[in-house]
């Protein structure tokens, strides 16, 4: 039980990777409080997590709205009393396998305002918080696509990219606060946004050669990106931060 008598905040928590992390946190004792843009769906992670036993709160919130992401930062520390991990996962996929040159104007603002500056609007507001409180934990879902080049994705690697700077600024800034401040990168996992970037045509022969693009020959699962998540997030990674962690079947050596 890890993050016994500890508050978790999850952002883009309606399904896929964050979906997966908050029952993995609720499972080793965490409150967890859960964001998401889509009520409906926020809502029913966090009934299940209730209906087995554990304490989980939805608050509809949308990471491209400032104010939004500091009625959500105010929502859980009135919750629960304050946040000891926040895991900042919410991101869109933006115009997908899109040249540079081709690249909607309104798809390269979409993607930077929830993937960037979402996430940094959501460290502005959590950190004041954990300086508070003596520390904490954060965690960024970034990408493979953070971390090395791949054509047709430049709004979506901007951003990603992005991520991986204001992670590393962040870092050393708190490193002697008690703040850690990390990132995952994971490749493709299946989600319902690799499904509409990867699987949109429904054949097995996609799904194959996407596997195939992993030197594992697989896809990966949500529950493994959140199983890296908590580890950054908790004691066992004490002496740990900066870090990107590649969650990318072999795709990053």
């Amino acid at each position: 039980m890890r993050f016994q008598n500890k508050t978790v905040l999850i952002t883009g928590a309606s399904s896929g990777i964050g979906e997966a992390a908050a029952k993995a946190f609720s499972r080793e004792g965490a409150r967890v409080f859960l964001s998401a843009r889509r009520a409906t769906q926020g809502e029913a992670v966090a009934e299940g997590i209730r209906s087995n036993g554990g304490e989980a709160t939805f608050f509809q919130a949308d990471m491209a709205d400032r104010s939004q992401i500091l009625a959500m930062t105010a929502a859980c520390v009135e919750t629960y009393g304050g946040i000891d991990v926040a895991f900042n996962n919410a991101g869109i996929e933006g115009a997908a396998f899109t040249p540079t040159h081709e690249y909607p104007i309104e798809a390269w603002d979409d993607a930077l305002a929830v993937n960037l500056t979402g996430v940094w609007l959501c460290m502005r507001s959590q950190i004041p918080q954990m300086l508070k409180q003596g520390g904490g934990a954060i965690v960024n879902t970034s990408s493979l696509a953070g971390v090395k080049g791949f054509g047709g994705s430049s709004g979506y690697a901007a951003s990603k990219f992005g991520v991986e700077a204001i992670t590393k600024a962040a870092a050393l800034e708190y490193a002697q606060n008690g703040i850690r401040v990390n990132s995952v990168c994971p490749a493709v996992i299946q989600t319902e946004m690799a499904d509409r970037v990867f699987f949109s045509d429904g054949t097995e022969e996609s799904r194959r050669l996407t596997a195939a693009s992993h030197p594992m020959n697989r896809i990966g699962t949500p529950e493994e990106v959140a199983n890296a998540v908590l580890w950054l997030a908790s004691d066992e990674a004490s002496f740990v931060t900066g870090e990107a962690i590649n969650v990318a079947g072999g795709s990053s050596a």
